[in-house]
């Protein structure tokens, strides 16, 4: 099995590299699905969670509320840090799992579709990462209107995102999503030529 890795900061244009993997033949592993997966109600995860951020993190019923806990976890870069110091060995475990069933299934190539591929540690798995960078101000409108942030919450979000030059120290396969869709798949298309 090929794995290959996607990463890049919030609202840099990853799904629309995912979507041209997917029509390489390749299936994708959403690890932002997988991170909701190992939030459900019951999971040994949300105790860590509300210990860490406080029980305003959880709804009357439970369950997790994404949106307060992004408010709390995406203020800064220490309090982000501290999040995936919790929460990425259970999206990591349960990634393997799901690799690990693809393989038993006969898949051939695989990508993750996942933000903090370096930060968990998910890239020492992938025969090839790619980053998608896209300018800040091009980010900061996407994620307002994908996640209906104010112009505070966004900047804020921003603020505690790697810079690229992380990404770009990482990893030589860089596809800068500016918002031009054919240009980004005429870029990625470089990644995916010689599978």
């Amino acid at each position: 099995m090929k794995v290959f890795g996607l990463t890049g900061p919030t609202g840099s244009g990853k799904s629309t590299v995912a979507r041209f993997a997917v029509s390489k033949g390749f299936t994708v592993i959403d690890c932002d699905k997988v991170a909701r997966e190992v939030t459900e109600v019951g999971s040994p995860l949300l105790p860590k969670l509300t210990e860490a951020f406080g029980d305003g993190i959880l709804f009357p019923d439970g369950t997790l509320n994404r949106k307060e806990l992004a408010a709390r976890a995406f203020c800064d870069e220490s309090s982000t840090e501290k999040l995936n110091s919790i929460m990425l060995p259970f999206i990591a475990d349960r990634i393997c799992e799901i690799i690990e069933q693809y393989k038993a299934d006969g898949v051939e190539k695989l990508l993750l579709d996942a933000p903090t591929l370096f930060e968990s540690g998910l890239d020492s798995i992938c025969d090839r990462v790619i980053a998608v960078l896209c300018p800040e101000n091009i980010r900061r409108s996407r994620i307002i209107a994908r996640d209906g942030l104010t112009e505070a919450q966004a900047d804020s979000r921003l603020g505690a995102s790697k810079p690229d030059s992380f990404y770009a120290s990482r990893t030589p396969h860089i596809v800068v999503n500016d918002g031009d869709e054919n240009k980004a798949y005429s870029r990625v298309s470089l990644y995916f030529g010689d599978i």
